[in-house]
């Protein structure tokens, strides 16, 4: 006689993975890699809700502050000439309304997380595959969603900061280190505990799902990060720099 044993699919949502990824990642990467199907939508639906939760606080602290008549001034502000002065503090009367307190940079942070998720899988797979890697481009997107969700964490405290304190976060990462340079500024804004805890999770996973060495899976997203580090620090620049002739917001 032969039995047929009927097994439980894997479920779509699976929040209770989140904690075993941050405590138990190879052993969790594992699981991930031997389902062999897409799970990276529990991990982004996190990080999409924790990056709406610090946004939307965010948005009400600065408007109530400018409510207040209070407006947070850039940290290179007393660099800045009398006409970029006078165009930010125009600019910043203009933002008041909840379009600009809310709309536009909750849009933003969402596009440049799931877009950045992206480009950061395809670059890691390509990477990987160069480097002898065996994995495919579903297994790069799970595995770069799953060893994000350090940033959940990050929203979650930088939530309470912010209602503790009762302002939003004006230097992040290791931002109060760069001095005036606003290239330096926009590049350690982005490091930090969790973004070194992302890539030590990158690391683990690469090696897990596509078979790597450690020194490959090290190098692979070394270069990667190191690459998306500077594009991004560029493009920030870039805007901090055209908003002290127009609109300063950066919006990641």
């Amino acid at each position: 006689m032969t039995e047929t044993i009927a097994l439980n699919p894997p479920r779509r949502l699976n929040f209770a993975r989140i904690m075993e990824v941050l405590l138990q990642p190879v052993r969790t990467f594992g699981l991930v890699v031997e389902e062999n199907r897409p799970s990276w939508f529990t991990p982004m639906l996190a990080l999409s809700l924790s990056s709406f939760l610090s946004m939307v606080v965010s948005g009400y602290l600065t408007a109530r502050a400018a409510s207040m008549g209070e407006v947070q001034l850039p940290r290179d502000w007393q660099y800045w000439t009398p006409d970029m002065q006078n165009n930010y503090m125009q600019a910043q009367q203009s933002m008041q309304g909840s379009v600009f307190t809310y709309v536009i940079p909750l849009v933003s942070a969402l596009v440049a997380l799931w877009l950045g998720w992206l480009i950061l899988s395809g670059l890691l797979h390509l990477g990987s595959t160069l480097l002898g890697g065996r994995g495919s481009m579903q297994s790069a997107l799970n595995i770069a969603a799953w060893a994000s969700l350090p940033f959940v964490i990050r929203d979650v405290l930088r939530v309470i900061y912010m209602l503790i304190a009762g302002h939003s976060i004006t230097s992040p990462g290791l931002s109060g280190f760069a001095g005036s340079g606003a290239f330096l500024s926009q590049l350690l804004s982005r490091i930090d505990l969790f973004f070194i805890w992302t890539c030590i999770l990158l690391v683990l996973g690469f090696a897990v799902a596509d078979s790597l060495p450690k020194n490959k899976a090290i190098a692979d997203v070394l270069i990667v990060t190191l690459l998306l580090l500077l594009a991004q620090a560029g493009i920030g620049t870039l805007i901090a720099n055209l908003g002290g002739m127009a609109v300063q917001r950066p919006f990641f």
